[in-house]
Order: C-alpha cells, then sequence, then structure tokens
C-alpha cells in the first residue's frame, strides 16, 4: 500500500495555527495591571485601558456587576472581559474580572467612564485598590 504524503504547508499551518491559539489563551487567562507613571495600565489580550491616576472620579469595591449588554468580549467560567454596554446609562464600560466570585473594583474616571477590575489574587486586588483610594484621598485634600 501506498500512502499519501501531506504537502508541508498543511502541517505548518496546523503548527501556526495552534500556537496562535495559545498564545490567544495566555494572554487573556489573566489581567496584567500596573501602577506607573501615573497611570493605571490594565491589559488583558487584545483588551487595554491606561488611565492617568489624576482622572479618576471614585474608586469602590462592589460584589456584582450591574446588568450589563456585551459589545465585545468573552465570559468564561468566571472570567469576564471586554467591553460592554451599561443597560441603565447607555454607556461604555470595561470589564476585566477574573473571577466573578471576589470582590471587583469599579473605578470611574473622565467623569463617567467606568471600569471594573479583579485579579485571581483577592490580596492582589486589595492592593490596587488600596493603592488608587490613598491616591485619590491624597488628591482630594490637596487644595486647588
Amino acid at each position: 500500500m501506498t500512502t499519501k504524503k501531506r504537502h508541508w504547508l498543511w502541517n505548518v499551518l496546523i503548527v501556526l495555527t495552534l500556537g496562535l491559539c495559545i498564545f490567544a489563551f495566555v494572554e487573556h487567562y489573566k489581567n496584567w495591571c500596573k501602577i506607573e507613571e501615573g497611570n493605571l495600565k490594565v491589559l488583558s489580550g487584545i483588551y487595554y485601558q491606561k488611565i492617568p491616576l489624576m482622572e479618576i472620579d471614585s474608586v469602590v469595591f462592589v460584589d456584582k456587576l450591574p446588568e450589563m449588554e456585551r459589545s465585545n468580549g468573552f465570559s468564561w467560567m468566571a472570567k469576564e472581559k471586554g467591553v460592554f454596554k451599561d443597560s441603565i446609562t447607555q454607556s461604555k464600560v470595561y470589564v476585566f474580572v477574573d473571577d466573578l466570585r471576589q470582590q471587583k473594583i469599579k473605578v470611574v474616571h473622565h467623569d463617567s467612564l467606568k471600569l471594573y477590575l479583579n485579579l485571581q489574587d483577592s490580596i492582589e486586588t486589595q492592593g490596587i485598590y488600596t493603592i488608587l483610594h490613598a491616591e485619590l484621598m491624597e488628591r482630594t485634600k490637596q487644595p486647588q
């Protein structure tokens, strides 16, 4: 019996597709959050937000996300990521939630834009909240 060999291009295409899928999974698997140079930077795959700390209006912990309609993004198990539309105000809401069961940080910036954020580790989430809250309190105490 003779076996028909597959063209090498198909093998390369299969390997590249698998590599791209693994890369996308790793990039979206968790939120990457940094506070540097006066900005809060949040990255999760293709979703990125850079918020100047001076533009943050409020920072609070919430237990549940409000009713929202997904513009784009995804949900998987206890993760929720993407751009949503608030069903009441019809404003854009960015969601970077690694665990829906834990508390989330609600950041309101630029007067009405909202961002919900938490990390897999609740202690890291608490640390980010503490830094953002301290920065906001320090800014509100200074005379303008």
